[in-house]
């Protein structure tokens, strides 16, 4: 067997996608996701004039080589556009060895560890009350974990609120959109945010919070101690981590739960963090973390330590992601959770995918492979749209981080 032809598909059904599909001489295909939200042409540059000519003519089944080989034969290695790249190609190979196998791919990787996915929610509101009504729904919908984000008094735009509910997409313009940010104000809000929530709904439902790097470690230390006695499942993303030595400091004043990780792209980013025992849940997704057989790696190596999965599920992810991160969740023995933002009808009709959700759980489908293809005809209804993420300010001007 052979790979005799590879393509990438960029497609934008209310968002950017970039899917690579890998075809070999036998006809099998195998699909996976490079998106990566604001830098979508970069990955799409490196596969095509890069990675694609060094696929033709290898043998697909070698999937650790053909890794080895796409991340040691670079010399410029790491960054987001190699590591999504190579997790495209690596989540397809897989995709295609399964359905070789005639099995899902979680029976590849060695069977269920589990039967259902526990997801979470985002309920984001204006405003405390609807923040909680959002909450609520969430709730009737059979939701046992929820992340709970509103807007902040005093400040006009705030992480997690913005167009939609359902399908809430950040990347809002085709040069970046600027917000501004208080993190005195955010400070002073937050733990009242909890305090009403847990009021109304109790402690017999997960409530999760991101805070989207915005804070130092000791304003992250001190919003994390403040947050206790609503018994959070996590804090996500509290500061940047660059330097992973900076969650020592917020470990040591804060019980709360931390969990980090949507934004890394290799072992090395975690790796202080997960040995020393300074987070709780490690956030690296498959297109992010160089594919599954990258991610393997991590989880076994978080495992040591105690710390779970909790992979990133935003919209940015296409429905190829998601669909690998169900069948790896389904498999890895230290999963904590999985993020769930719906996709729009639209995006499910360029890729028609066999998971499916059911009472706060999502469950991968038993159809060989990851389960997720795509339709090169919808898909081609959808051209590209330039389109950011936004950046931050503080009130005085200062470039923040978004």
């Amino acid at each position: 067997m052979k790979i005799d032809a590879a393509k990438v598909v960029v497609t934008s059904p209310g968002r950017n996608f970039v899917t690579l599909k890998i075809q070999t001489d036998q006809g099998v295909h195998g699909i996976g996701d490079a998106t990566l939200n604001g830098r979508e042409l970069a990955v799409v540059s490196y596969l095509q004039d890069h990675v694609l000519p060094c696929l033709i003519g290898k043998d697909p089944r070698r999937i650790e080589d053909i890794w080895q080989y796409l991340y040691r034969g670079a010399y410029w290695r790491r960054g987001p556009v190699t590591m999504s790249a190579i997790a495209a190609v690596d989540t397809a190979l897989w995709d295609i060895k399964a359905k070789m196998a005639g099995m899902p791919l979680y029976d590849l990787l060695g069977g269920k560890s589990r039967e259902g996915i526990m997801v979470y929610g985002h309920a984001n509101g204006r405003d405390t009350e609807e923040t909680a009504d959002e909450v609520a729904r969430y709730i009737e919908m059979g939701y046992k974990a929820i992340r709970a984000q509103s807007g902040v008094p005093g400040l006009t735009d705030a992480y997690g609120v913005g167009r939609g509910k359902m399908f809430y997409e950040p990347a809002d313009a085709a040069l970046p959109s600027e917000a501004v940010w208080d993190t005195r104000k955010y400070l002073n809000f937050v733990p009242s945010l909890f305090s009403k929530l847990r009021e109304r709904f109790g402690f017999d439902y997960h409530l999760l919070h991101d805070v989207h790097h915005r804070l130092t470690p000791i304003e992250a230390a001190s919003l994390g101690k403040a947050l206790e006695p609503y018994r959070l499942f996590w804090l996500e993303d509290a500061t940047p981590a660059e330097n992973q030595e900076s969650f020592r400091l917020i470990r040591q004043h804060t019980t709360t739960p931390l969990a980090i990780g949507e934004i890394f792209n290799t072992i090395w980013d975690c790796k202080d963090l997960i040995q020393n025992q300074l987070i709780d849940f490690i956030r690296m997704t498959v297109v992010r973390g160089g594919g599954i057989t990258h991610l393997r790696r991590i989880a076994d190596f978080a495992s040591l330590y105690q710390v779970r999965t909790g992979c990133h599920g935003a919209t940015d992810l296409s429905p190829v992601t998601m669909g690998a991160a169900l069948h790896f969740d389904t498999w890895v023995p230290n999963f904590g959770i999985q993020e769930y933002m719906r996709h729009t009808p639209e995006t499910d009709a360029v890729f028609p995918h066999a998971y499916h959700i059911n009472r706060g759980n999502l469950y991968p489908g038993d159809a060989i492979g990851h389960g997720v293809d795509i339709d090169e005809a919808e898909a081609a209804k959808y051209p590209y749209q330039p389109a950011y993420l936004p950046v931050a300010r503080l009130e005085d001007g200062t470039m923040w981080n978004w």
